[in-house]
Formats: structure tokens, C-alpha cells, sequence
């Protein structure tokens, strides 16, 4: 039996007929208190129990970026939907950083896997804290159904897509802006995967979304849909999206990719196509209820 987690409100906004609300708790898996939004629907603040959608952040963001940027809520209330948005690492006077101060490793780049290496893996376990322990938090305090779908932002689109990928039955779909899709060949990734991980490349591969698809992907599959703008600095640098439809297209996996003329990395980007998205999720999510 999971024990009961202590929340602690830090805020509440009303917001397109539900609530905006942020929460603390302390975290057992990262060993420090965490942060955490949750967009409770109308449905959901009548006491209805919902279907949920996990927002996973990208690098030097925080839960507060998305809420205040995506303009997820109003889709959300519409289809009934409850948004919750972690923080993308641990954080505290306790949790070690990058000696450099590097917007790409420690706070803020938890990269939602569980760090073997010292310091890390005292606190950096983002990958057991959004698959297990958050979720048992939000059952425990939220009327949820059981099946949530996951999305993402640059280094958070590698989070759902890895954590969908590694947890098929878990969620009813997954989908990604501008995703880090094999961290094992680009630059963000193979920096974080060695400190947190070590050198060990076969270490690596349970969390790179290219391999977990073409190790599984003819057997398990999970609807994805995955968008890119062309105009992204990132794109070529970092490999973003394209390796993945790569591989799709070589195993047959049924995954939508979309390019986009002119748009970028920021939130312009994903506001633009965060509607598209969450309805994606409504329609899979439906056959679950």
C-alpha cells in the first residue's frame, strides 16, 4: 500500500471555470521537497473523475513555464482533462549542480532518467519520480481514472516519448514538441547521459527513444504524434524528431511526425499547437474510459 503524501497549496487560480494550482510535497525518491502544477478541470472540481494528461518540461524550465506560457488550460477545461506539470529536476540547498553552472546538466536537466553516478544518484532518480511516485500522489489527492497520456517539450518530449516507450501499458498516448529523440548521438544528451550514467553506453540505451522503438517497436506500440519546426536552432544541432520518424518508417510503427515552415523552439511554437495535441489524447484517452 503506497503511504499518503502530505501536499502543501502554494497556489490556486481560478481559471476557465476550474483551477490553476500549484502544490509541494517531499519528494522519497529525490530526496528533497518538489514542486509540482496541476490544472484542475471543472469536471474535476465537481467532484467527476477525469482522465489526465502529464506535461513533462524541457531544459532550465521549472512547472511554472508551461502553465504560464502553452495556454493549455481553456482546451484542457473544455475536454475535461486535468494537466499535471513536475518540475524537470530535483532542486535544494542539498542537491548538487553542475560545477559550471551549466544550463545542460544538474538543476533544471534531470533529463527523467535515474542517475547511477556520484553525486547523482542520491537525488537525480527523475525517471522513477514522474512513472511511479508522482502519479501515486496524484491518485491519492485527485479524482483520476487509472490510464494518463504523456507530452513533452525538447528535453521533456524525451521524457514521454522514453517513458511511453518503456511504459506502454501505462498510458493511452504519447506526444512531443521538438523532442530530443536519441540522446545518445547529440550533444545534450551524450553530456548528460555520462555524468549521470557513466560511460557505459549499453547503460544509455534504456533511455533513448530510438532504441527502445527499434528493440520493441514491431511488438508494442503506442499512439504517438510528434511536431517540429523547421526554423528550431536546435533541429540539426541536437537531431531533434527526425531520427525517430526514421526509425518509425524502418519498423513500421504508426507514429505521425509534422514539420512546420518558420516556427522555432520557443512556447510561440508549442502554444500554436497545443490544442492539436491535448485533443489527440482526448481521443485515445475516450477509449479508456
Amino acid at each position: 500500500m503506497n503511504t499518503a503524501t502530505n501536499l502543501n497549496e502554494l497556489a490556486a487560480n481560478r481559471c476557465f471555470g476550474g483551477w490553476q494550482k500549484r502544490f509541494s510535497h517531499t519528494s522519497s525518491v529525490l530526496n528533497c521537497e518538489m514542486t509540482f502544477s496541476v490544472y484542475v478541470p471543472p469536471d474535476a472540481a465537481n467532484g467527476t473523475t477525469v482522465p489526465v494528461v502529464y506535461w513533462l518540461s524541457g531544459l532550465t524550465c521549472t512547472d511554472e513555464n508551461f502553465v504560464s506560457k502553452a495556454g493549455a488550460q481553456r482546451i484542457a477545461s473544455e475536454l475535461g482533462i486535468m494537466l499535471v506539470i513536475p518540475d524537470t529536476s530535483p532542486r535544494g540547498d542539498d542537491v548538487p549542480d553542475a560545477d559550471d553552472e551549466a544550463y545542460d546538466l544538474g538543476l533544471g536537466a534531470g533529463f527523467y532518467i535515474n542517475a547511477t553516478q556520484s553525486p547523482w544518484a542520491k537525488h537525480y532518480r527523475m525517471y522513477d519520480y514522474i512513472v511511479d511516485e508522482l502519479p501515486n500522489v496524484i491518485q491519492q489527492h485527485f479524482n483520476v481514472h487509472d490510464k494518463a497520456a504523456i507530452a513533452g517539450h525538447s528535453m521533456g518530449g524525451h521524457g514521454a516519448l522514453m517513458i511511453a516507450l518503456s511504459n506502454v501499458k501505462r498510458f493511452s498516448s504519447v506526444s512531443a514538441f521538438s523532442p530530443i529523440v536519441n540522446p545518445m548521438d547529440c550533444p545534450w544528451g551524450q553530456k548528460a547521459f555520462s555524468h549521470y550514467l557513466g560511460d557505459d553506453k549499453s547503460e544509455w540505451q534504456q533511455y533513448d527513444s530510438c532504441e527502445l522503438m527499434r528493440e520493441q517497436g514491431k511488438f508494442l506500440q503506442i499512439p504517438m504524434l510528434i511536431d517540429q519546426g523547421l526554423a528550431d536552432d536546435f533541429y540539426t544541432t541536437q537531431k531533434l524528431a527526425k531520427p525517430l520518424e526514421d526509425v518509425a518508417l524502418a519498423t513500421n510503427y504508426p507514429a505521425e511526425f509534422r514539420y512546420h515552415e518558420g516556427y522555432d523552439h520557443s512556447y510561440f511554437f508549442i502554444s500554436s499547437f497545443i490544442e492539436d495535441h491535448l485533443r489527440f489524447h482526448a481521443k485515445h484517452l475516450a477509449e479508456y474510459v
